[in-house]
Parts: C-alpha cells; structure tokens; sequence
C-alpha cells in the first residue's frame, strides 16, 4: 500500500485534545457539490470551496453547547445532526449557510438525564433521497444497574415536515437507504424491542422485515448495508458478518472477530461497519476487549482489520487499519477507512487514512499526526477530520484539528471496469 504525499488542509480551531478512551463523535464532514462542510467539536456548520479551500460560509451553534456529529446532503441543502441538550437537526441552504428549519429530537426522545456526553440526545446517523431525510436520534438513561434508551428514527420532507416517525426502546447506531427501503441498525437492545435490525417501508415508515442475530444480551447490530435483494449487517451479537436475503433468511455467515484464546484469555472484537461495492462486501471490526472484563494487555488477531468478500461469502482479502474507525465512506470502488486512537497500544504511528478496493484489497494510505475521526468520499474525492490527540502515558498532543482534502487514488480494479 503506497505512503503518498500530504493533502491539503484548513485548521478548524482548537478544541481540546482527544484522550486515550474515545468519548465518542465530536465532528463530522460532507460532500455536496463544490463544497466540504464540516461539522465541528464546537457546534459550528463550516462550508468550504473544494478546489481553493476559502471558507464560504459558517453557521454558528445557537444556543447550547453541542458538537455537530453527523452530516448528509440533501438536494440543495445540508442537514448537521448534533450531539447535545436538544439533539436537534438544522437544515441550511448549500449555498449560502442561511438556516430553513430545524427540529429538537428531545421532542421526542427527552431532554438529558445528566449534562454529560454520553447522556446528552444524539442524532446516531442521517441519509437521505431525492425527497426525504432519515434521521436516528437516541437518547440514554441509567437508574442504578438499570439502563435504557428511547430512540426514534423519523422520515422529514425537504420543508422539515416530519412525514412519519418509528419510535423504539433501543439504540440505533446506522441507517441505509435503497429503492422502497429504510434499514436501521440497533447496537443495544436493552428493553422490550429485540430485533437488532428492523428494514421499514421508506414512504410509510412501516416495518418489511426484521432480523436478530441468534445471540445472548443486549449487544446486536453495529452496521448495515442494503443491497438490491437483501442486506449485509455487521454483528455484534456474536463478532461475525451476514449476507441476508430480503425477508432475514441468512444466505451466507462470516466469522470476523469471534472469540479467541490469547494466552488466558477469551478475546473478541466488535464488526462495527460493513460496505456493498459492486457485488464485493467490506466488514471493519473495532477494538479488543475481554470476556471477563473490558481490560486486557492481549489483543484480539482480527481487531481494527477490514475484512472483502465476494458474493458467496468467500474471503477475498483482509487489512490491517491502523486503530478504531468511527465510520467509513464509500465511492465508486473505494471504502475509505479512517483511524482514530487504538486505546491499547496508544500508538501514533497507527494515525491515518485507508482506500481499499472493495475487491482487492489495500490501495493507499495516508499517515497523519492526530487522529482520524470522520470521513466523506465521492468519486475521487476524498475529505476527512483530523482531531488532536493526548495518550495518558505519553502526555504529547498528536496533531491538530483540520479538514484534510485529498484524492483516491483508481486501483486496478476500478481501471480495469473503466476500460471495458
């Protein structure tokens, strides 16, 4: 995988360093047009020219502290999710940064138990169509040993019209959008609703079908990805990969991050994302933990590694990505994989960016000083978020807080489709 020369880059403020534990998403960053816009630590909607990186225009947050943690266009617009009291979602004009409506998913959900992070309303993910938005908002409680949550997944029209709403006991972590379908992964499922995949009607917010992978707790879905006659899920019930047909029959089961013996312990790792490129599947898994408790000086052979199948379940390849990727973003033949700490190790020189062909394999790489959080991609073009980073037993800050612009580079699969 080839080290290619630096891209180009806009400071973004100062925010204080990520630390060694992830504390969750804190920026975001979209493609629409001409333009970059990114979602900051500090609540702000920034929106860049692509090709000379001269800022266009800045929203400001508006009221409470909240970080933006989730971007998506939306025709001519752009929609900023946040993480915050409200857990609102703003609509702006693309153009010119002017504000159309906005909605408080607290309606909803409610208002925070505690004013801290974890507690605060989040907008988990948003994608869109040519005529509806999809939002996932969630919100956390704990009473004692006790904890909940209340999430609701709502369709809105390009006006903030809320066309219909699906509300649940249970967290969302992703959505996918494909012909007549909405997918919604639910990562926990703590309360009285226990499918950790639920595939709506788009139009009605009605339920098609539902799945759950065959597991104890309260731990299911981390990612899904709609396919024309199925889906692909990522699972964390029990660390493997599932090619579903439409209607939750299995077609083909993968092992990704099982349970393991290292030394005296049984290790696992969570599959947190999954792509579908061109009849090829990318399954990422995340960090390592153990089975008699979340530490460990083992880790796991298959943590922070992408995983490409063919379409009947045959492993094609496998790569290392460096640390724990918040998301990933798919174009053309590309999945472009980020990486953030890997709280293990706390080893920078993990820090950067990963293209894989989703046929082939490793394509490129980019090292960076901080940590990679956020990720767009369209065509060739590729845009991220670096974030500063401080492990507790180095005391250095890695990095800065920066939009990063770069370009994909073709692998030879993508060439050798072109050509024919």
């Amino acid at each position: 995988m080839s080290e290619r020369p630096k891209p180009r880059s806009v400071g973004l403020g100062e925010p204080s360093p990520a630390r060694s534990r992830h504390a969750g998403r804190r920026s975001a960053v979209a493609l629409t047009g001409e333009l970059v816009v990114v979602g900051t630590a500090t609540g702000d909607v920034i929106a860049f020219d692509h090709a000379t990186l001269t800022e266009q225009w800045r929203a400001d947050r508006e009221g409470a502290d909240a970080a933006v943690v989730a971007l998506a266009a939306f025709g001519d617009a752009v929609l900023a999710g946040e993480r915050g009291p409200d857990g609102r979602v703003r609509c702006y004009e693309a153009a010119t940064g002017r504000r159309r409506w906005q909605h408080a998913t607290a309606a909803e959900i409610g208002e925070p138990q505690r004013e801290t992070r974890f507690f605060l309303p989040f907008v988990a993910d948003i994608v869109t169509d040519e005529d509806r938005a999809y939002v996932a908002a969630r919100r956390y409680e704990r009473d004692g040993d006790r904890r909940s949550f209340r999430s609701v997944v709502s369709a809105f029209a390009d006006d903030g019209t809320r066309r219909w709403q699906f509300e649940a006991d249970a967290s969302p972590i992703s959505l996918d959008r494909r012909d007549d379908r909405l997918a919604v992964a639910y990562n926990r499922c703590p309360g009285s609703h226990q499918r950790g995949l639920v595939v709506l009607d788009a139009e009605r917010g009605t339920s098609h079908w539902q799945w759950d992978p065959d597991s104890d707790g309260q731990r299911r879905v981390g990612d899904v990805a709609l396919v024309e006659d199925g889906a692909l899920v990522a699972s964390h019930g029990d660390y493997c990969g599932y090619r579903l047909d439409d209607g939750g029959t299995v077609r083909w089961r993968a092992e990704l991050a099982t349970r393991t013996t290292v030394g005296d312990e049984t290790l696992y790792a969570y599959p947190n994302h999954v792509a579908a490129s061109n009849g090829a599947s990318v399954f990422v898994t995340g960090n390592t933990y153990a089975v008699d408790g979340r530490e460990t000086d083992a880790l796991h052979p298959a943590e922070h590694t992408a995983f490409g199948y063919g379409p009947e379940g045959q492993r094609r390849w496998s790569a290392d990505v460096g640390g724990f990727a918040g998301e990933i973003a798919v174009a053309d033949h590309h999945v472009v994989v980020p990486g953030a700490q890997h709280f293990r190790t706390r080893d920078a020189d993990c820090h950067g960016l990963r293209v894989l062909s989703a046929r082939d394999g490793p394509v490129a790489s980019r090292k960076t000083d901080g940590i990679v959080t956020a990720v767009a991609a369209d065509g060739d073009r590729v845009v991220a978020v670096e974030e500063p980073v401080v492990y507790h037993d180095d005391g250095t800050e890695h990095g800065a807080y920066r939009l990063l612009v770069d370009r994909a580079p073709r692998s030879q699969s993508a060439r050798s489709s072109q050509g024919r």
